[in-house]
């Protein structure tokens, strides 16, 4: 399997000098998506920016593993009303055009 738009688990942990059992906990919770190949496990890397930030939450802000979750499952929601609340609109502005 190509592992292009994968990043060892390894490496990004000693890059950004986190235990490795922290990404295993979001994983564990469900946060991040480990792919495995040839007994390596890899995180995607357009997963980075979500970790890097649940990595500030938990360190910077000592934020445990439940309120990570918790923040990111009430994110998901905003951002899914946020697209649904667009689509409203734009359906809106489409009837009113149509009025006109």
């Amino acid at each position: 399997m190509s592992t292009t738009n994968l990043i060892s688990i390894q490496q990004f942990c000693k890059h950004y000098d986190v235990p490795v059992t922290f990404i295993t906990a979001l994983h564990d919770y469900e946060l991040v998506e480990i792919t495995i190949t040839d007994n390596e496990n890899y995180l995607q890397t357009n997963q980075i920016n979500d970790v890097e930030k649940m990595m500030r939450l938990h360190y910077d802000l000592e934020i445990n593993l439940e309120g990570i979750d918790a923040i990111y499952n009430l994110l998901k929601h905003v951002e899914s009303l946020q697209s649904e609340i667009r689509m409203l609109k734009n359906k809106l502005n489409s009837y009113e055009s149509f009025e006109e």
